[in-house]
């Protein structure tokens, strides 16, 4: 099973999202390199803040999501609510989950900020596994969401 080399991936987004200030577009390398860089990244996709309180679908790779998801609910509302990291082991576990996809057992949910400290976006990545993600996989991903979207 193919895990994530974050020193490397890191490098690739940088590469990649260098000079370019389009955030669809900087959301939309970001989640193809991500999705594409390991095996427990069943579903991963951003939702953008488009109002107040209320986060909207895309970019994203893999199967349909839900397309509008309030601060008040599921494990990305409480991300960008909290402004925290919500590294769920077991999504049946977590009170008001919202099954987007039936087959999904574990999430990590980043928030993004911008160079304000603002949420501007939280990255949402889904796996078939049951704890699939641990502290290191989120630590590495605020890293690389800091260094693309807070310049």
């Amino acid at each position: 099973m193919a895990r994530v080399n974050y020193k490397d991936l890191s490098k690739t987004i940088a590469s990649l999202c260098a000079g370019e200030d389009d955030m669809i577009a900087l959301m939309a390398s970001v989640v193809c390199e991500l999705h594409h860089s390991d095996d427990r990244f069943d579903w991963t996709g951003f939702y953008r803040v488009t109002g107040p309180e209320m986060l909207k679908i895309g970019p994203y790779q893999g199967g349909h999501g839900c397309l509008q998801i309030p601060f008040s609910r599921g494990v990305c509302g409480a991300a960008a609510r909290l402004r925290a990291m919500q590294l769920v082991p077991d999504v049946e576990a977590f009170e008001g989950h919202i099954a987007c996809a039936s087959s999904t057992r574990s999430e990590l949910v980043v928030p993004v900020f911008n160079g304000a400290g603002d949420v501007i976006a939280v990255l949402d990545i889904d796996s078939n596994q049951a704890d699939a993600f641990t502290c290191e996989d989120a630590e590495a991903l605020a890293v690389i969401l800091a260094s693309v979207f807070s310049t």
